[in-house]
């Protein structure tokens, strides 16, 4: 099986900035780009009573959502692969089945059916919390790179396909790597009589952290790690480090009964208060 990258367009901003940015990693990756439109079979959702000739201008629009897409892409990133499909059904089903064969799935924070002024679409969590592999959100257009990656560490083995994935970002960019673990301090390290108690637990968390990067940097000896160990939550902390980085990366940290991946409240606290990229990386 060829290994791809999918994005997802519905022609609005946040998506067109969604298909440029995964032009970008295939670019990097050597990757063919994939180009999705799902065309809803119904309006709204309404089965019942659907306007005249609903389906065949659903598609003509469609078709013309993914004219533009490969025009971009094109003039963006000319030396990738690139190619469309237009496929009906649910957009949030379609994209679940698509992570079956793509490398990784790339999504706009909100669509043109998103309400103004919210930060993330309905869809974004339906796809990022239910499917394999790494869903990358992106919230709108790249300023300046920054030259850093942000990463979600904690002492838990589901954070190892997220360090894989944002060390093997930090390698192709030839940036540098920033793990950001946060751990809150009890309500007692606030009595001035024991702090020396507070430092040690502080230092318990940095020995923790060094000790899960090991591994990886002796894999990636060419990347640059910055270890940031705050006393924060880990939401307020990923989100303040997202103002100076091109992508956070976390980690989904959640099943479902039936178990299916669910989106952990870290991972869906810093998808809706990041400042950029937020790539969701399931095992």
């Amino acid at each position: 099986m060829t290994e791809s990258i999918t994005a997802a367009t519905d022609g609005s901003p946040a998506a067109m900035a969604a298909v440029k940015w995964a032009a970008d990693d295939a670019a990097r990756r050597g990757l063919p780009l994939q180009i999705v439109h799902v065309v809803e079979r119904w309006p709204y959702g309404v089965a019942a009573f659907p306007p005249p000739d609903w389906a065949e201008l659903a598609a003509r629009a469609g078709e013309q959502v993914l004219v533009e897409a490969i025009t971009v892409v094109t003039e963006y990133r000319p030396d990738v692969r690139v190619r469309t499909e237009l496929i009906e059904g649910s957009p949030a089903k379609v994209l679940r089945e698509q992570a079956g064969t793509a490398t990784e799935i790339v999504i706009g924070s909100r669509g043109l059916g998103g309400f103004v002024g919210a930060l993330l679409g309905s869809m974004v969590l339906h796809v990022a919390g239910h499917v394999p592999g790494t869903v990358v959100v992106v919230r709108g257009d790249a300023g300046e790179p920054h030259g850093e990656i942000v990463v979600g560490v904690d002492g838990s083995a589901e954070c190892e396909p997220a360090l894989a994935y944002a060390f093997e970002q930090a390698k192709l960019r030839g940036c540098a790597l920033r793990a950001v673990h946060a751990w809150q301090r009890p309500v007692y390290g606030l009595i001035p009589e024991i702090p020396a108690d507070i430092e040690e637990v502080h230092r318990s968390h940095q020995r923790m952290v060094r000790d899960k990067l090991a591994a990886w940097r002796e894999k990636f000896p060419e990347v640059e790690v910055v270890e940031d160990v705050r006393g924060a939550h880990p939401v307020e902390a990923l989100a303040d480090a997202s103002t100076r980085a091109d992508l956070v990366v976390v980690g989904s940290k959640g099943m479902g009964a039936v178990g299916s991946v669910l989106l952990g409240s870290v991972s869906r606290g810093v998808l809706h208060h990041a400042h950029g990229p937020v790539a969701v990386v399931n095992s």
